[in-house]
């Protein structure tokens, strides 16, 4: 049976991130839990950009995709509203970034292998493992968990999460829209943003829905797209996933003993915009440095210093609740529509 000091469960922005921060003192396995099926628009925002740019990193020509955007469509489907707004994000190719980030990864072992269960022994962890025809057990000092919404990991180990849960519905079209990225509201099907957006010749619309009758609702949504002009032909693939929309100080996780949480695993996402990556990247930072500094500090108390170097990091997504309020009540997005705000 192999040993690790580090088994890192999921190899996204955050489980990728952490895994090339830490120090290669220890002997880590980062696992790719295949969570390729993930519900993302593909955008890289303006906070995430700069993280980037703090860590010296640019982002290779292959991982982009057309066109790059420079406005997002807001539309609301019950008022007919439709105004432009200036953005500067970034089109990605979200399946080549998350390759493109664990490729920077040096001195870890990888494997493309889901992790089926996780059991306590003694002052280790026994996980089973599978890339889907050899199962085999393994053992750890440390699992990390930044294997996404449902996390397996932490749905074992820790209680359910006081956050609002949805299930994130995407489509794949041809793209005959003539290249763009919206933003769409409609409360008569969502709480939640939805977006369309062109990737290279193909056009993804999704949404996150409540989990009763969701797919229902973006059928219907989908069909009441026509009210602004947007009419979609064939389905190419269909994606789904659950997705958090965290409320209040009760919507994050960081761990306990040697098990810990970070990125959307932990319940790091922006309630208004649903923006996840930034919050992957800086989660992954701060664990990083106190798992670092425990190799020479073995009293360091890992789960204390860590939730309490994110503790501006959830005031600032508890905080995004009155965006949330301004951006989802229809009669007050009806007045900022109207009104000659630049942003919404």
């Amino acid at each position: 049976m192999k040993n690790y000091d580090i088994v890192i469960i999921g190899a996204g922005p955050s489980g990728a991130t952490l895994a090339r921060m830490l120090d290669k003192k220890y002997k880590i396995l980062l696992l790719d839990d295949n969570n390729s099926g993930k519900v993302c628009g593909g955008i890289i925002s303006p906070d995430a950009q700069v993280k980037f740019a703090e860590y010296g990193l640019n982002i290779p020509k292959d991982v982009l995709v057309n066109p790059q955007i420079m406005s997002v469509k807001t539309m609301d489907l019950e008022s007919k509203q439709v105004k432009d707004y200036y953005r500067n994000y970034i089109n990605i190719d979200r399946y080549k970034f998350d390759k493109w980030l664990v490729s920077l990864v040096d001195g870890v072992e990888y494997r493309n292998s889901r992790c089926r269960n996780i059991l306590e022994k003694e002052n280790l962890y026994e996980l089973t493992i599978s890339d889907g025809k050899i199962e085999e057990k393994i053992l750890t000092k440390i699992v990390v968990g930044s294997d996404g919404a449902n996390s397996m990991v932490r749905n074992n180990f820790f209680k359910k999460l006081k956050t609002r849960e949805y299930v994130a519905i995407q489509q794949w079209f041809n793209d005959d829209m003539n290249a763009m990225y919206s933003c769409i509201f409609d409360e008569k099907t969502s709480p939640v943003c939805s977006w369309t957006i062109s990737k290279d010749g193909k056009l993804i619309y999704g949404g996150a829905f409540k989990k009763q009758n969701s797919r229902k609702n973006f059928d219907l949504q989908k069909d009441r797209l026509k009210r602004v002009g947007i009419e979609l032909g064939d389905v190419l693939k269909t994606e789904a996933c659950i997705v958090l929309r965290p409320k209040s100080f009760s919507s994050f996780c960081h761990g306990k003993n040697n098990i810990f949480l970070i990125g959307e695993a932990a319940g790091y996402i922006s309630p208004s915009s649903m923006e996840g990556i930034s919050y992957a990247f800086i989660t992954a930072e701060k664990l990083s440095k106190y798992l670092n500094k425990a190799i020479s500090n073995k009293n360091l108390d890992v789960v204390k210093k860590y939730k309490s170097s994110t503790r501006k990091i959830r005031i600032k997504l508890i905080a995004k609740r009155i965006k949330e309020l301004l951006m989802y009540v229809p009669w007050i997005r009806k007045i900022i529509l109207k009104s000659g705000l630049t942003s919404i």
